[in-house]
């Protein structure tokens, strides 16, 4: 059952230095990250651009956890053999995004990848239950995607309640996923309370005020409350 699942702490690695980023990944994942989570961005869906297929591939031979590659990309069933390639990779799309979610998450099943559908603020839970059967897990965006360091929107925490509800009573086996703005807070206490297992904290891991131990301590003294 979801409620049984042990809390997962995802750093975010478009939060670290980019000059430095096989050091950083080596360090979370040393602190004992249990995902490391890549938002892949095209300039469409959001307006920013960050990784492409070099810089995940190189991401991958500096952890041996698993990517939780978040597209926010327009069309993602284009690049699914991009950024798709491990089977122990998770693959997050948006449900925004796709004209035939069914058919995408089908897809990237077919291909032996966990995979999650983001849903942005403004979006209704309604637009993942008809594919909830099929996910590991829905993750719920708590901030508006496509830059680090946003504070974190508060109404996300009765989203994530409702989808907890569903996924119980329908015994389905899809983990709910928080990003954005995630802090060793009340974000992450509150959170986790409500539904939450996975964790994706970015300028909470990767900072200029602590280390990368230290940071992952702190993330993951509110996970054991």
């Amino acid at each position: 059952m979801v409620s049984e699942a042990r809390i997962l702490i995802a750093p975010s690695v478009l939060s670290a230095d980019f000059a430095d980023l096989g050091r950083q990944v080596r360090a979370v994942t040393d602190a004992g990250a249990d995902l490391i989570h890549v938002d892949v961005m095209d300039g469409v869906f959001v307006p920013a651009i960050s990784f492409g297929e070099v810089v995940v591939d190189a991401i991958r031979t500096n952890t041996d956890v698993p990517l939780n590659i978040h597209l926010m990309i327009q069309e993602p069933e284009n690049l699914l053999s991009t950024f798709a390639k491990v089977e122990s990779d998770q693959i997050l799309i948006h449900a925004e995004a796709c004209g035939h979610l069914h058919r995408t998450v089908s897809r990237i099943k077919g291909m032996g990848n966990q995979v999650g559908v983001a849903i942005n603020p403004g979006t209704s839970i309604s637009a993942v239950e008809d594919v909830l059967p099929l996910l590991d897990m829905v993750m719920v965006m708590s901030v508006n995607p496509g830059a680090s360091g946003q504070s974190f929107i508060p109404q996300s925490l009765d989203k994530i309640r409702r989808l907890k509800t569903i996924i119980d009573e329908a015994k389905f086996d899809a983990q709910i996923e928080v990003d954005g703005g995630i802090k060793a807070d009340w974000t992450a206490e509150d959170s986790i309370k409500a539904g939450a297992t996975i964790l994706v904290a970015g300028s909470a891991i990767f900072n200029d005020q602590e280390s990368i131990p230290d940071a992952m301590n702190g993330m993951r003294g509110c996970v054991l409350g």
